[in-house]
């Protein structure tokens, strides 16, 4: 059995909790039937010794294949992580959804991914990064009850992904913490017609007006305070040429989105100013989890 979760942008700005697209940056997990539990974790994370345990995933995967089966069965499980950990790139989110998945695959069971997405929702109640993460591409959600409601907009080929990773991380609970519990009105008023506009130029295609609509007044640079080379990331991109220059979730990751013909400039320009950060040139991702097997 073989299952494959995208990394995910989440807020992309003004989109607190409800805005998030996918990218093609992948864990994989191979899991076959075994007398007795076993795993092996390579890539992200290798080397932490919390993460090699992979205790979330365990018991997602564990409590639902009992649910499912009403069976205690061993597995051995292969993790292949290319998701940076506690970055902004929704790793947590793409465990849930790979231990789902891989729960009713292993088991035999067909699933639809709506379900899978609202099953994700008990374990991860924003719905900004587990959407893109099963459903794929650019998504608008908003949770009513315990469902996920959302719309899906394809990206096209001729946009790339230019992810800035600092060296270090920002909590998401930490960074909750420094949000003031309220907003004055003209804060949230700017931020919510921003957050709509933007979904209105992304169901569109009208990636030039990104910029514009990409600003946030909510959250964004007060989470960025806290690593404040952030800022210096986010003019140089959209100096030569981003579309729209994000924090990814709650951080510490930049997300850069740009023109194909840009991707390689900004990347480089980028890598040269920030050594110390990894930058990555990714494509975007329409296709969500994938099961095989």
């Amino acid at each position: 059995m073989f299952v494959s979760v995208p990394a995910t942008s989440a807020n992309l700005g003004p989109g607190f909790d409800t805005l998030g697209l996918a990218v093609d940056l992948r864990n994989e997990i191979i899991i076959k039937p075994s007398k007795f539990l076993s795993l092996s974790t390579h890539g992200e994370g290798a080397e932490n010794a919390k993460i090699k345990k992979n205790s979330l995933f365990l018991s997602i995967f564990n409590e639902n294949y009992k649910i499912l089966t009403g069976r205690d069965d061993n597995f051995r499980f292969e993790f292949h992580n290319r998701i940076p950990i506690s970055r902004g790139l929704g790793s947590s989110s793409a465990v849930i959804v790979a231990a789902l998945s891989g729960a009713y695959a292993s088991a035999g069971k067909k699933y639809n991914k709506r379900e899978i997405l609202n099953l994700a929702l008990k374990y991860e109640n924003h719905p900004d990064n587990i959407t893109p993460a099963v459903m794929g591409g650019f998504n608008v959600a908003c949770v009513e009850g315990d469902r996920v409601y959302s719309k899906k907009r394809r990206l096209p080929e001729y946009l790339k992904a230019v992810v800035v990773v600092p060296n270090r991380t920002i909590s998401t609970a930490k960074s909750r913490t420094i949000l003031p519990k309220m907003y004055r009105k003209d804060e949230a008023v700017y931020s919510l017609s921003r957050s709509s506009y933007m979904t209105a130029l992304f169901m569109s295609e009208s990636w030039d007006l990104l910029r514009i609509a990409s600003k946030d007044k909510l959250h964004q640079s007060r989470r960025m305070k806290m690593i404040p080379e952030l800022f210096d990331v986010q003019k140089l991109a959209l100096k030569h040429g981003a579309l729209m220059s994000t924090l990814s979730g709650s951080g510490s990751t930049f997300f850069n989105l740009v023109y194909e013909k840009d991707a390689e400039k900004i990347a480089k320009l980028l890598q040269t100013k920030f050594p110390n950060f990894r930058v990555f040139t990714l494509d975007l991702d329409n296709s969500g989890v994938i099961t095989k097997g």
